[in-house]
């Protein structure tokens, strides 16, 4: 087999040197008939016509020019549709991509169909297949969320039995910060009522005993994930490259991120770019647990190695807003089951001097660190840390990242706008649990979640995320989302706190590559800069508002070589 590989790598770089005048000119295209936007500038800037030449963008301006300049390119005409800079997700787990396209559909509508719990039963049912049960050698799926689900609660191993008593079963949270597994796999997991609850998780128990009633959170729950949803042959791995692959450029990535990437899923990735698989860039955040040993190896790198690299670390404060395991200063209005009255949520590291070091390492390392935080009380820990550390080594260029923030106070902005933090911030929130938020913490505070208006008026550098698998990686819905602020029933929330298309459009493309050190070739349609782009089938400057979620993306071109089209 490796043998076979190397030959067809050779036979493939025997030909790429191979060119010819005429093979040259083919690969120089130029495009026109379309609206061209470069996302350069602080307003919309549209050209006529853009050329590559092969990897490279060598001319944006007017059509006329272009047809002079290059007379023997191959012209495309666009036929009215929408040209942008590739996308790049400032936040996502490009590893979990496959589980979330391969596994049982268990989110809820309108992405799939788990509204309710016998649902969710029988989907999980239909998919058990013995082909698709031997790529794991779990019965999985990933998305179900309790918060809309009919019955307002999480299933239990009870409710997964249903589902089977012979094979394991994992169902992952939409947050992805809880599962729950049936009995079978609390065996498998040597979960029982003699498990002690890990520091940063809980293990929740049936009322009145010490047996696990299968459902798991935060790290009680996701040191588990990767070990369960892992491949367990290289043709299983193929298949799970494919489907997560495919599944991001069908959404126009052409740069996406690893953003808590883990022992397992930096090996998956590094097969994935050793064996040449990779058709976009995947950049990667490792946990600051297992930071020193691979941010020492030659994957750690300001430049891409077969399309893969390691940029940093990430440091998880808290959990989940939505799953209600934020650590907040307020109390939630509705604590989760098994939960008093007063509850706040909980710090995933609870010592504010564990956290010191973890920075310290960062800073003395200059590696550059992203950091998760939800709940108000996590992002005071975070910024009482940072302010130590930073007056000790200081934070020229860092370009460290707040994740999330949902729950972030104003007085925090401006306290991350004197420690230079980035804010990626989630108005995904907004449609898929900006209700739930509301009844959790109320409606003042409700509306003020994922602040991208006020954060940017404060002159943060900011950018927005899907959190995929948390969500479907879709990034005309992260736009819809960021310019409408509507729940699902319908609600504004927070007004106040929309951005403009444009605006939105530069957090996806030219924002998020400078929070990739990358603003020097990704971001924006300019000579010199990598041919990486995305052809939409409409303008989301020129569209309905309500429309730009219903955008969708015709073509994918990563360094000038269509890696993804829409099948007509």
């Amino acid at each position: 087999m490796k043998q076979l590989v190397a030959f067809l790598l050779l036979t493939i770089l025997f030909y790429a040197c191979a060119n010819t005048p005429s093979n040259i000119l083919e690969s120089q295209h130029l495009y026109y008939g379309g609206d061209i936007i470069t996302m350069s500038g602080d307003t919309p800037n549209y050209v006529e016509a853009l050329v590559t030449n092969s990897d490279t963008i060598i001319y944006t301006g007017r059509l006329s020019k272009a047809k002079k300049l290059f007379p023997s390119s191959n012209k495309i005409n666009l036929k009215g549709k929408t040209l942008l800079p590739g996308f790049i997700d400032a936040h996502a787990h490009f590893a979990g991509f496959p589980s979330q396209s391969i596994g049982a559909q268990i989110l809820p509508p309108p992405d799939a169909g788990a509204n309710n719990i016998d649902a969710l039963i029988q989907i999980l049912k239909d998919w058990s297949t013995p082909e698709n049960i031997q790529l794991t050698g779990w019965i999985f799926g990933m998305g179900f969320d309790d918060s809309v689900l009919e019955e307002k609660r999480f299933p239990t191993k009870k409710d997964l039995d249903k589902v089977s008593t012979e094979h394991p079963v994992m169902i992952i949270h939409i947050s992805g910060h809880f599962c729950v597994v049936n009995s079978k796999g609390l065996e498998l997991l040597n979960l029982t009522a003699k498990s002690p609850n890990p520091e940063g998780g809980i293990i929740r128990r049936v009322p009145g005993t010490e047996e696990p009633n299968g459902v798991l959170e935060e790290l009680a729950a996701i040191p588990f994930m990767p070990m369960v949803l892992g491949p367990k042959s290289e043709e299983a791995i193929k298949v799970f490259l494919t489907a997560g692959q495919d599944m991001a450029l069908s959404y126009g990535y052409t740069t996406v991120q690893e953003g808590r990437a883990m022992p397992s899923s930096h090996l998956f990735l590094e097969y994935a770019a050793t064996t040449n698989f990779l058709k976009l860039d995947v950049v990667s955040y490792i946990d600051y647990s297992v930071a020193d040993s691979l941010l020492t190896t030659d994957w750690y790198s300001p430049t891409y190695k077969n399309h893969y690299r390691i940029a940093g670390v990430k440091l998880t404060l808290d959990g989940s807003p939505q799953g209600r395991t934020a650590w907040r200063t307020q109390p939630y209005l509705i604590p989760p089951d098994g939960a008093e009255d007063g509850y706040l949520g909980y710090p995933a590291i609870p010592l504010d001097a564990d956290v010191e070091k973890i920075y310290e390492s960062a800073f003395k390392n200059n590696w550059q660190i992203h950091t998760h935080a939800n709940g108000d009380a996590a992002m005071d820990q975070m910024i009482r840390t940072l302010k130590k550390v930073t007056a000790k080594y200081g934070n020229k260029n860092r370009r460290d990242v707040l994740i999330h923030g949902q729950y972030v106070r104003e007085d925090q902005l401006d306290e991350f706008k004197d420690l230079n933090i980035i804010a990626s911030l989630f108005p995904l929130h907004t449609f898929y649990w900006g209700d739930w938020h509301k009844e959790i913490i109320g409606d003042s505070l409700g509306n003020k979640i994922s602040p991208t208006r006020t954060a940017l008026n404060k002159g943060l550098k900011i950018t927005i995320h899907t959190d995929a698998p948390v969500a479907l990686p879709n990034l005309m819905r992260v736009i819809w989302t960021a310019t409408n602020r509507v729940s699902r029933s319908g609600k504004i929330i927070g007004k106040n706190e929309r951005l403009t298309p444009y605006e939105a459009l530069k957090c996806i493309t030219e924002w998020s590559a400078y929070q990739h050190f990358e603003e020097d070739r990704k971001g924006t349609l300019e000579v010199g800069k990598i041919a990486d782009l995305v052809l939409l089938n409409a303008n989301p400057l020129k569209s309905e508002l309500d429309d730009i979620k219903d955008i969708i993306v015709i073509e994918t071109i990563k360094e000038g070589v269509t890696v993804y089209k829409k099948k007509e």
